[in-house]
This record gives C-alpha cells, structure tokens and sequence, in this order.
C-alpha cells in the first residue's frame, strides 16, 4: 500500500498527462499515451482536441496533422473520441457483445429492440454506403420507422441514433470528416484487420492503458493499492511514476476545459482543490470566470482560470480576465504570460491582453 501526500499525487496525475517539464515530441505517441482526447468542436479559443494536444506538444502542433493523421486512418473518431487506430482492436471486443452480456438491463434490451425495428433503414444504410461510402451523414437515409425517444436533445433524432448504435455494433465507423460533417463508411474498411481479443482481456489491457494516462484512479484492478493523505477511501497508482520527479520544474499550461486531468471533476476537486466548472450552457449574468474559461496549471497545482476568446475576424486574442485563485507570485504570474502569449503565436492572433498583464 502506498501511502502518498496530496503533492505526490498531483505529481503523479500532471506526469501521467505528459504536462511535465518535458514535453513530448510526437503527436501519435502523445495520443496512444493519453488514450483518448475528446472530438468537442467549440472552437472559443481552439478546439478542445487542438488545445490538448498543443498545451503538450507546443508551437510544433499543427492542426493539420491531426486532420491528415484521422483522414489517413491512423487516428480514428470513436464515439466522440479520437483514438489510436491499433487500439480498435480492444473496442472491437465489445462491439462482438453488443449489445450486452449475460443478463441484459432494461436500456439494452430496448435499444436492441429499437435496432431491430428500423432494421429496413439500418440496411440502406450499409447498402448505400458500401456502394458508394464515405458519406457525410446529410446524405444518408432517414427511414426508420420508429422515432427515437428521450426526455433529452436526442428526441427524434433518429439517423444519429441509428449510427451510434451502428457504430457500438460494430458495423459502421467514423472515416473523417467533410467540414464539420461527420463521414461514415462501413467499419471493415475502416479498422485495422487485428486479431481481437477475448472481452475480459481487452478490458483488462484498456484499465492499464487508463492508469497510465491518468497516473492515479479510484477503483479497479490496474497498478497498485495507495491512499492519499486527507482523502477518504482507496485508490490505484501507476508504482513507475512514484519516483519521478515531477514538479514541472515551474512549468505552465493552459488546459482545455474538457483536458483529462480536470475532466473527472470529482478526482479534480479530491486531488487539486481546485474549483471549476464549464460555464458556456449558462447564462453570461451567472458566469464567475467566463465562457470558456482555461483552467490554468503550474507546476502541480490548477491555480487560476483563462477567460480567454479568439477573434479571429479582428486578428486578436482577447484575454478578457486570469482568474487566480489565489494572488499569483511573480514566478507564477511570468510562466503563465508567458504561455497566454505562447498561446496567442500559435493561434497565430495579436494578444490582447488585461492590465497587469500587457
């Protein structure tokens, strides 16, 4: 049992991230590494996938290589995540079991059943799309005959649903995309021809893979037993990572709101202290630190929020306000100019930046 101070275990979550003093160097690896990085286009500042992977890789990232390398195959929109292509192999597993194993829960049973009854549609699907695929959604079919409901945003929007469901069935995939527009091709054209694993493995394989990015986790099997100072219950740690040294040496970065080292806000709240919530969907009048705020890192700790837009029509990055949490020493205060302006050549924008930090 390893019995970790609050700073060891931050150490550990910003080193598992790759938001350590040296950065990495291939936008490939830095991915494999993290696993998954959200495909969220709200592009306030940049999108959520950009900003992660420049925040790590810095000035050398070009959003382009992103597109070519998921245009190319090598990287694969799953779900609304970007992915390795090679690790399709474990999510193939589970699409064999679709929709579920041994006994099923209710939702499974009716979104099986909910399949079957637009079978007609799901067919013309594949059909048009292995006669003529890639195709963006808008020119694919809406004939299902039984709408789909929720309580939420996805009441009636039946083609997207029948996708997903496609997708989780393993017989469609994302091929990229035509604009914002997703395209969808049939999944053997898409995933690489890998032998696939039992499902207890590749579950087994993707609980590793998941401590490694993040360092530190509640629940599971992976790594080893450890508990942390202050915080109530048990939690695993990645032992490779424990004698590192990894304070950032001073290093700052400006995260994206949906960035995995805050996008599990309770583990943010235990681990960092740290309080932030993603503001967009509320009304301007009841927002503390902006639309889109950044949370901000340095060193081991989440110590303030970017309010930050890019407008792009005025060639400007408007820095409307760095909300810190606490009175910024003078270190703190240069490292994090430093990468808002670091932010602002890459974006390829003029800052514009508050008093005090011009």
């Amino acid at each position: 049992m390893h019995e970790l101070t609050l700073r060891d275990a931050r150490r550990v979550a910003v080193l598992a991230q790759l938001l350590g003093a040296e950065r990495p160097t291939d936008l490939l690896d830095v991915v494999h590494h993290l696993v998954e990085v959200q495909a969220e286009p709200t592009s306030a500042v940049a999108p959520s996938a950009d900003l992660v992977l420049w925040c790590r890789l810095g000035s050398a990232y070009d959003p382009a290589d992103l597109r070519d390398a998921l245009d190319e195959q090598r990287l694969i929109e799953h779900q609304g995540f970007i992915r390795p292509a090679g690790d399709m192999a474990l999510f193939r597993a589970e699409m064999a079991q679709w929709p579920g194993t041994g006994a099923l829960r209710d939702w499974e049973v009716a979104r099986a059943r909910w399949v079957e009854a637009n079978d007609a549609c799901r067919r013309e699907v594949l059909e048009l799309l292995r006669t003529d695929g890639p195709l963006p959604t808008s020119e694919l079919p809406d004939t299902c005959e039984v709408p789909w409901r929720s309580s939420g945003w996805n009441d009636n929007r039946n083609l997207p649903r029948l996708l997903s469901l496609m997708v989780e069935r393993g017989e469609v995939a994302s091929a990229g995309r035509q604009g914002r527009e997703m395209l969808w091709d049939l999944a053997e054209r898409i995933y690489p021809d890998d032998p696939v694993p039992e499902v207890g493995e590749a579950r087994r394989v993707l609980a590793q893979r998941r401590l490694r990015s993040l360092g530190i986790v509640r629940g599971g099997d992976a790594g080893e037993p450890a508990t942390v100072e202050g915080v109530r219950g048990s939690w695993r740690v990645d032992p490779s990572l424990l004698d590192r040294d990894g304070d950032g040496a001073g290093r700052a970065a400006l995260l994206s709101p949906l960035d995995r080292l805050v996008k599990d806000r309770k583990r943010m709240t235990e681990l960092f202290a740290y309080d932030y919530q993603l503001e967009m969907y509320k009304p301007a009048a009841k927002r503390r630190w902006g639309y889109y705020a950044l949370p901000v890192l340095y060193g081991d700790r989440l110590v303030g929020k970017l309010d930050a837009t890019a407008d792009r029509a005025e060639g400007e990055l408007r820095v409307d306000a760095v909300h810190e949490d606490e009175p910024f020493d003078r270190e703190t205060h240069d490292a994090v100019r430093a990468e808002v302006l670091a932010l602002a050549r890459w974006l390829g924008l003029e800052p514009v930046l508050p008093s005090g930090w011009s």
